[in-house]
């Protein structure tokens, strides 16, 4: 893993062109630019209040809906956006993937960087909300950190995997956003952890977005400790999978030029 890291650390200045590169194509001729990346859970935030808060009557831990909905969706697009984008990076750079030899995760890695320009950006936003509601950061906040970090593995380990699978077998374009739309589901967004019955949370955390995505609101909005356990198993589901993940690219690295 060192000697992996001390590669990785040659090419940053080709990491960095590729992220830049690819923060300039999100958003090319836009009107809005990057404010489309505030805008989309903005308005996912308006429709959740509305239709799960004012009509369905879905309980909020005691907090406003527009803030506990908004919580869990910057991290969620943020998952989203890197799944969608990460797992087609390969394909849609086939001709520099042919042409000239480079670590071939420099590609999805840069997708997880422009994600994460989105992210802020989203965060920003919350920010203000936290204001709004009068709520006040306090030192608890600073746990935030290793949840990010535990995404971050996650989703880097699944865009591992994805990303060459794509390029082998093109159905993994097609299941990726059936398989977001169905997780979104199955992830405390819309609802909070609390009203899953207890029977089936063991199994229901194995989702790691659902430990995740607990943590962010018990740090940011509760300013509570997050729930160790749930977060401990993400942790672990996240690690074992960005291990798995990066063993299988590199062992399919050199056959990725020959297929595209």
């Amino acid at each position: 893993m060192l000697n992996y890291i001390r590669k990785i650390v040659q090419y940053r200045e080709l990491l960095y062109f590729l992220f830049v590169r690819e923060v300039k194509s999100k958003y090319k001729q836009t009107v809005l630019g990057v404010a489309w990346s505030l805008l989309q859970p903005l308005s996912l935030m308006i429709v959740f209040t509305v239709v799960f808060s004012l009509f369905a009557r879905l309980p909020s831990d005691g907090v406003p809906y527009a803030l506990f909905s908004y919580c869990a969706l910057v991290p969620w697009q943020f998952f989203a956006g890197v799944l969608g984008r990460g797992a087609g990076s390969l394909l849609s750079n086939q001709v520099l993937v042919q042409k000239v030899y480079f670590p071939r995760e420099l590609i999805p890695l840069a997708v997880v960087g422009s994600a994460v320009v989105d992210f802020a950006v989203g965060v920003v936003l919350f920010v203000a909300l936290l204001w709004y509601y009068g709520i006040a950061l306090g030192a608890v906040t600073f746990l935030v950190l290793p949840v990010f970090l535990i995404q971050c593995l996650f989703v880097v380990g699944l865009i591992f995997l994805l990303a060459p699978m794509n390029v082998f077998y093109r159905d993994i374009g097609f299941i990726i956003p059936v398989a977001i739309q169905l997780l979104m589901f199955a992830t405390p967004i819309i609802y909070p952890l609390s009203i899953v019955p207890e029977r089936f949370r063991p199994y229901y955390i194995l989702n790691p977005m659902a430990g995740i995505i607990e943590g962010y609101r018990r740090v940011l909005i509760h300013q509570s400790m997050p729930d160790w356990s749930s977060l401990a198993i993400a942790a672990f589901i996240s690690t074992v999978l960005f291990a798995l993940g990066l063993l299988y690219f590199k062992r399919v690295e050199f056959k990725l030029a020959d297929v595209l």
